[in-house]
């Protein structure tokens, strides 16, 4: 009898580890099929692939096969390779000498891409398996991102994102900034989470959460759960609706963005950063509206066009901007019910100043007459000056408007959840 009870317990339980194992093989199998597909539609068929020092393969991507015509409102979108207009006083020097570039990028040590053709960084599959979902690879998930919700509300227990920004809002409702400009001092501020982040950047917007939020952003990022490594990458970001479906980094998962560099893959690595005491480097980032087209464009550094955003892409982003933001954000997860060390910028208070805390300096707007100004009601905010800072300044004789910003955050002790 004991034998006969001891005989159905090895089957049942071989039974159980069965159904484990073929429920668990259709579920792995079901990812798989689901990561190849996805892997299939962002790695384009290339005409040059190049390997560059630091691990990544950039393929060469003919611009018939352009990722922006995987976008059904773009079937027969015709690519804009130069822009039209180009605000006065920004240089306008057009180069893909990466000599002449100061954001030349590892890759391009063995080669550019051939003419009639952009650089594209390969997604791997375990970059798809690092994400919090395949439906989520290179997208920003809606909760985290309400650094346009009024700085005098109180915050949720739930809200991770966390920034030191300074805003300017158009002051009329018939006023628009067609564009804006600025240098961004670049670190590798230590991020401790894999799915944390710490990034500089700036925004165009228009609309608002309510009604559609629109934005256009670029800087620099660090995020090991997107680029599987603890190095600044140049990012570029857009959504159309408050980030809940379009937008994602670097036209990772979705298209929006135009590239049309042969020297420049969006995100990868930048290969020089800002020492204490010493060295700063400085991104030049600038976006503007072309006029004739409305498209927005990107352009790193005093030569480097790197693309655009298509007008028709937006709502209100299609007349202009109505805010633009400038500053360092990160995501701070709350793990073991303690505030995130992930640093901001350089990682101190802004009142460290230059070559300790980190900066954005020579800040200009492009108003609805495409000329360049100054900005004036400059507002600032700061989730928690406990963590991370802010401090404004303006009438600099080298760096006109600018601001340090950063902080430690949960490194110092006075800051908690």
């Amino acid at each position: 009898m004991i034998f006969r009870i001891m005989a159905c317990l090895v089957v049942l339980n071989f039974i159980v580890i069965l159904v484990v194992t073929v429920t668990g093989n259709k579920f792995f199998d079901t990812r798989d099929a689901a990561v190849n597909r996805l892997l299939k539609k962002l790695n384009k068929p290339y005409v040059k692939s190049i390997k560059s020092p630091n691990g990544d393969i950039i393929d060469c991507v003919h611009m018939k096969n352009h990722p922006i015509y995987d976008n059904p409102l773009f079937k027969n979108h015709t690519i804009q390779m130069r822009p039209n207009f180009y605000p006065k006083g920004w240089t306008n020097k057009y180069s893909n000498n990466k000599k002449q570039n100061m954001v030349a990028q590892l890759w391009t040590i063995n080669g550019i891409c051939p003419k009639n053709s952009i650089p594209i960084r390969r997604t791997r599959k375990e970059d798809i398996l690092r994400a919090k979902s395949i439906e989520e690879y290179g997208k920003k998930d809606p909760n985290d991102f309400l650094h346009h919700k009024p700085i005098n509300q109180p915050r949720r227990a739930n809200e991770t994102h966390e920034y030191a920004i300074i805003r300017v809002v158009a002051n009329s409702p018939h006023a628009k900034f067609h564009g804006a400009q600025s240098y961004i001092n670049v670190w590798r501020p230590f991020v401790q989470e894999e799915k944390e982040f710490s990034l500089a950047q700036v925004w165009v917007a228009a609309g608002s959460y309510s009604t559609q939020l629109n934005t256009i952003e670029a800087g620099w990022q660090v995020c090991y759960g997107l680029y599987g490594d603890h190095q600044p990458h140049y990012f570029i970001y857009w959504t159309a609706d408050s980030y809940v479906r379009t937008g994602c980094y670097n036209n990772i998962g979705c298209t929006g963005f135009v590239n049309i560099n042969q020297a420049f893959a969006l995100g990868s690595p930048i290969p020089q950063v800002s020492a204490f005491g010493g060295l700063q480097v400085d991104l030049l980032v600038s976006i503007w509206k072309d006029p004739s087209t409305g498209n927005w464009w990107l352009k790193f550094g005093p030569h480097l066009y790197v693309g655009y955003w298509p007008s028709t892409l937006f709502n209100h982003l299609q007349n202009g901007g109505t805010e633009v933001h400038w500053g360092g954000e990160i995501i701070n997860l709350k793990n073991y019910s303690r505030h995130t060390s992930t640093v901001m910028g350089s990682g101190l208070f802004a009142e460290e100043g230059f070559k300790k805390a980190s900066y954005i300096k020579n800040i200009e707007v492009l108003d609805e007459n495409n000329i360049v100004r100054q900005p004036v009601d400059v507002y600032s905010a700061v989730t928690d000056g406990s963590c991370y800072s802010l401090r404004f300044g303006t009438n600099h004789s080298m760096w006109k408007t600018h601001f340090f910003y950063g902080g430690p955050g949960g490194n110092n002790p006075f800051c908690t959840l």
